[in-house]
């Protein structure tokens, strides 16, 4: 379709661009100015920006359909501007087959929404032993590897998975989170944790996990991404590893820059998450890192989980938040608050993650894949779990009142989702 975008504020974060103007699409690309489009999108008063990319996203299928289905889930992330997500392979088969990820691949292709990255397992059936056929499946379509929330507690199984990845070029994605040191555990080892008898995690149960990760990404020069930084020490071990110039990359989830072990109020199941909310330091710190660059980017780690699995006794309760809906408001106000532009804003959630990935989106260039959000920044946002599109309704946000509504979102050069 050709497609004109009229009267928007162009925001390009690749660039830092931003600036009044008008967007042309054809052939599903981002085009030179032409004439006689077929449709006209009037965007006054929206910000015209590449599309969410998410690095974390459950869809739940297969094996969780009664927590998510594959099109509840495409649904929420179009709808929160989300035109390209990563999902993990904790599903049920885990994703360590061809056949598994060549089906997840056509059933979200077949949806025609957003576009889907599968990581494939590090290990057969997550369970830590034995290798998967990592270039098989990178045939059939997953951009990394990875072992998910599962611990990956043989030191040596790592080794050895960090140095096959390496011979082929494939990246590996990790939490870090030493398995004995965690065993148990259901929020941050400290004074909260103690005040509601809940059994803690410590802090330097990431920091000696992330340790030995950098120590076998020096040794093996394997291309590692860390998973959902929590701490402000494995800020510092991240910020020693990039000074470094060691292969790495790492993220932090949208609820740790928001939220902390205090928010846990009294037993708010809807803050069992995995890692866990941490202090208030780790979270200032986290945002910190965020701004100048030691951490990546952002992601929503989307978990959406059914009723029963939240409406239990905290320590019982199954950990997790829904967050694709919720990924711009939340990014917007974390940016607002450290005082960014928001091209600067916006970069943590397109360009950075689409690095990451390796691909080629996040940008408003001629010759860019046509995926955008049209989005209000200003506009009301009241959290009501009712009005979430996500089958997963569980959210620690909930009664939040933010700023940033998704009007359009476009995938391929195609509408999508207008709201």
């Amino acid at each position: 379709m050709r497609l004109h975008i009229k009267n928007g504020r162009l925001v390009d974060p690749a660039t830092g661009k931003e600036g009044s103007g008008d967007l042309f699409i054809s052939d599903g690309k981002i085009s030179e100015p032409f004439s006689k489009p077929e449709k006209t999108i009037d965007a006054k008063g929206l910000v015209v920006s590449p599309g969410f990319i998410d690095l974390s996203a459950r869809l739940r299928e297969p094996g969780y359909e009664y927590k998510a289905t594959l099109e509840s889930e495409m649904d929420a992330a179009v709808a929160g501007g989300v035109t390209s997500l990563a999902c993990p392979p904790d599903t049920d088969p885990p994703l360590d087959e061809p056949g598994l990820v060549d089906m997840l691949r056509r059933r979200a292709l077949s949806l025609e929404r957003a576009r889907v990255y599968p990581v494939g397992a590090l290990t057969m059936k997550l369970q830590g032993r034995a290798l998967t056929e990592m270039a098989e499946l990178a045939e059939a379509g997953c951009v990394a590897f990875s072992h998910a929330n599962v611990p990956l507690a043989d030191t040596q199984v790592l080794w050895r998975a960090l140095q096959y990845a390496a011979t082929f070029g494939f990246a590996v994605w990790l939490r870090a989170e030493d398995a004995w040191l965690a065993k148990g555990g259901v929020a941050h080892d400290g004074e909260v944790a103690t005040r509601l008898g809940l059994p803690g995690i410590p802090g330097f149960a990431e920091t000696i996990a992330l340790s030995t990760i950098l120590e076998l990404a020096r040794a093996t020069g394997a291309r590692v991404h860390v998973c959902r930084l929590s701490t402000s020490g494995a800020v510092e071990l991240m910020r020693r590893a990039k000074a470094e110039r060691l292969p790495v990359s790492c993220d932090v989830g949208i609820h740790h820059v928001h939220l902390c072990d205090m928010d846990l109020g009294y037993f708010d199941a809807n803050c069992r998450l995995e890692p866990p909310l941490r202090s208030q330091r780790d979270r200032d710190a986290l945002s910190r890192a965020l701004a100048d660059g030691t951490i990546d980017c952002l992601c929503s780690d989307h978990t959406p989980v059914d009723e029963d699995g939240k409406h239990l006794p905290f320590a019982e309760a199954e950990p997790g938040a829904t967050g694709l809906e919720l990924l711009l408001p939340l990014a917007l106000k974390w940016g607002r608050a450290r005082e960014l532009s928001l091209a600067a804003t916006l970069e943590r959630i397109t360009c950075a993650p689409a690095r990451v990935l390796g691909v080629a989106a996040g940008s408003l260039a001629p010759g860019a894949p046509a995926d955008l959000a049209l989005f209000d920044p200003a506009a009301a946002l009241r959290v009501t779990p009712e009005a979430l599109k996500s089958q997963g309704k569980n959210t620690p946000f909930a009664g939040y009142e933010l700023q940033g509504r998704v009007r359009t979102t476009i995938v391929g050069g195609n509408v999508v989702y207008e709201g």
